[in-house]
């Protein structure tokens, strides 16, 4: 078993962090600080430092990195983390990054919901190591998988977490590196308020890809007949029209659309 850091926060960091301690001792959970969340404000833990609990892992959780992080191990494995590694931590170890693209298409905070909005029809993960570029590093394992016209990110983030696994304990006995392509690059802006809007004259393909991009875990939004709803699922029909699926009321649960329709009758 290799003795590695993990640097995680996110969901999908959680999940690869999971599976990557049934095979290797993990000495440290790098994760960002707990955070007042809900209508009490309390402060609520990452999803990685839930994972590290309940499996007895040991916790940090530095505002910010610097010279004064303690680092116990040769190897850190970065996967959806959220903060800056600064080049004195990154000359300290070998830092090792899972990010859930086929390099160098679609570097950055948003991989998989870009992917999916722009139709991609395969995505996969890269682990590179982690530099100062966003996302630039030499490339030690990659590998694809085909996206299917109804996956969601929660189906695509739950495979690239299993593949990520499998990739890091591939290439922790002896990394070796491959510089990456620098023709072809595509950068993946972070998801902001305005991506979730849908604008149901679009095409009803674009719409749908928009959709499944959001869901299980932001939600794009629309309104539908003056009344606004959170559109989780929706597909294009042989037609070319929307069809929607799966919708949310305000202050509502998530129901198949024609029960929402049954219920305004």
């Amino acid at each position: 078993m290799a003795r590695i850091v993990v640097a995680a926060t996110a969901p999908f960091g959680a999940d690869v962090l999971e599976r990557l301690a049934r095979t290797n001792d993990i000495a440290l959970l790098l994760t960002r600080p707990d955070k007042p969340r809900g209508r009490g404000r309390t402060l609520q833990p990452t999803a990685a430092k839930q994972v590290a609990e309940r499996l007895g892992i040991p916790v940090a959780q530095p505002a910010r990195l610097d010279e004064t992080v303690d680092i116990p191990a040769d190897t850190v494995v970065v996967t959806a983390y959220g903060l800056l590694v600064p080049e004195s931590l990154l000359e300290r170890a070998l830092w090792l990054n899972v990010h859930p693209s086929l390099l160098p298409r679609w570097r950055g905070a948003a991989p998989v919901e870009r992917a999916l909005m722009a139709g991609d029809d395969r995505t996969g993960v890269t682990i590179h190591r982690t530099t100062k570029e966003l996302d630039a590093g030499p490339i030690a394992a990659q590998e694809a998988f085909a996206l299917a016209p109804d996956d969601d990110a929660g189906a695509v983030y739950a495979r690239a977490a299993e593949l990520a696994a499998r990739l890091i304990d591939d290439v922790l006995p002896e990394p070796r590196f491959t510089p990456q392509p620098e023709e072809d690059v595509t950068y993946a802006e972070k998801i902001g308020p305005e991506d979730r809007i849908l604008d149901l004259d679009d095409p009803a393909e674009e719409v749908a890809n928009r959709v499944r991009a959001l869901s299980p875990h932001i939600g794009a939004r629309a309104v539908v007949d003056g009344r606004p709803l959170v559109v989780w699922r929706a597909r294009a029909a042989a037609d070319g029209s929307l069809e929607l699926l799966e919708v949310q009321p305000e202050g509502g649960r998530r129901m198949p659309y024609d029960a929402y329709l049954r219920g305004l009758r």
